[in-house]
């Protein structure tokens, strides 16, 4: 019976080991909007420091800062704060508060932009306070990203909410923040547009295919016809890419009254791209490994506790007889998990298996760690 466990498990091995080959098919149905966006669609930040009142003794303590803020906050107020005798805001009176808490206060502006009026979600992270549970955000001032540009954007203020399963020092408001001025998402400059090609898709080759399909695009039209009387050059889209990333795109003579109808039908130009499943990505701390189908091992033995694994070979018809070698050839790293995991192999051994045979030169692809 164990001779004939053994000899099955043998076969399934092998077969498993022959069924899955790398692919040489290319990607298909994607869109250019897919790999790419267009620059100027950018996320934005907006940030501030601001007070956090009627905390429950778990705001900031003996913190200087703290109490200049709060006071320079009551005398804007009109409240009765003392000055000592150089004429400086006395902070003796106030230094001992426990309610109060000096936050950094962000906010996201959506990569669309934002108009004045809009009301965005508010990120609220103390300093030194124990927690802000029950905490309330005064009126703050929100700036650009850039500390030299004073300009304030919008105000955020309002009661704070803690997540029951994140930590208390961290709280959101929920529409707190109203935009004072507008932030516009511009996305081309002197008839021009730039594409960013999406971190996965990034590559040289990607960026040349990218350029080659935009400038072999048929005369552009308004509609379902060319517009008469318009020449093929003012119909001329140029592409040029910079680098693996960037794509610089002309905006036609015949679209730039209209560019938001030109990015349009620029985004929904379909696009094939080179096979990009020769990538293994491991995620170590969650145990999760993605294999892609064109990632190949070179023919090894593999030898792992009490299992004992050949690697290699073609396609074939039937099963390997026992004994006998399998044919020469590049197995799949995906059909080798298969098996092992038919074996229960843990996924902390496929991982090491996997560093063990890239280490080696014997797996054929990118393996990333996250």
């Amino acid at each position: 019976m164990i001779g004939m466990k053994n000899m099955n498990t043998r076969i399934a091995i092998l077969f498993a080991l022959s069924l899955i080959v790398a692919a040489d098919a290319v990607a298909a149905g994607l869109k250019l909007g897919d790999i790419c966006r267009v620059k100027g669609q950018e996320v934005n930040t907006l940030q501030g420091l601001g007070l956090v009142v009627g905390l429950r003794g778990t705001g900031d303590s003996d913190a200087a800062p703290t109490a200049r803020a709060l006071a320079r906050m009551m005398q804007l107020m009109g409240g009765q704060v003392a000055l000592d005798s150089a004429g400086a805001l006395n902070l003796r009176d106030i230094k001992d508060a426990k309610n109060v808490a000096l936050v950094f206060v962000t906010v996201k502006v959506p990569a669309v932009g934002a108009q004045q009026g809009d009301l965005l979600d508010v990120s609220v992270n103390a300093i030194s306070a124990k927690s802000l549970d029950g905490g309330y955000l005064m009126l703050t001032p929100l700036l650009g990203p850039r500390a030299d540009n004073p300009k304030v954007f919008a105000l955020a203020q309002g009661a704070l909410s803690v997540a029951l399963d994140g930590p208390p020092t961290n709280a959101r408001i929920q529409g707190g923040c109203k935009m004072e001025s507008t932030i516009t998402a511009e996305f081309h400059e002197n008839g021009l547009l730039t594409l960013v090609l999406d971190r996965d898709f990034a590559d040289f080759d990607t960026a040349q295919r990218v350029e080659d399909e935009i400038n072999n695009l048929p005369g552009l039209t308004l509609g379902d016809s060319a517009v008469p009387g318009v020449t093929s050059s003012q119909r001329r889209t140029r592409a040029q890419a910079k680098d693996q990333l960037h794509i610089e795109v002309s905006i036609p003579e015949l679209y730039q009254p209209n560019p938001i109808k030109f990015v349009s039908y620029l985004l929904n130009i379909p696009i094939q791209l080179s096979n990009r499943s020769s990538r293994v990505v491991i995620n170590e701390r969650d145990g999760i490994v993605v294999i892609g189908e064109a990632v190949e091992i070179a023919p090894v033995l593999i030898t792992h506790r009490n299992l004992r694994i050949e690697a290699g070979g073609k396609p074939f018809d039937s099963l390997v007889p026992i004994g006998q070698q399998p044919p020469e050839g590049n197995a799949s790293l995906k059909a080798l998990a298969d098996a092992l995991n038919a074996l229960d192999v843990s996924t902390e051994d496929l991982i090491a298996i996997i560093k063990t045979l890239k280490k080696k030169g014997d797996l054929y692809g990118e393996v990333v760690f996250e």
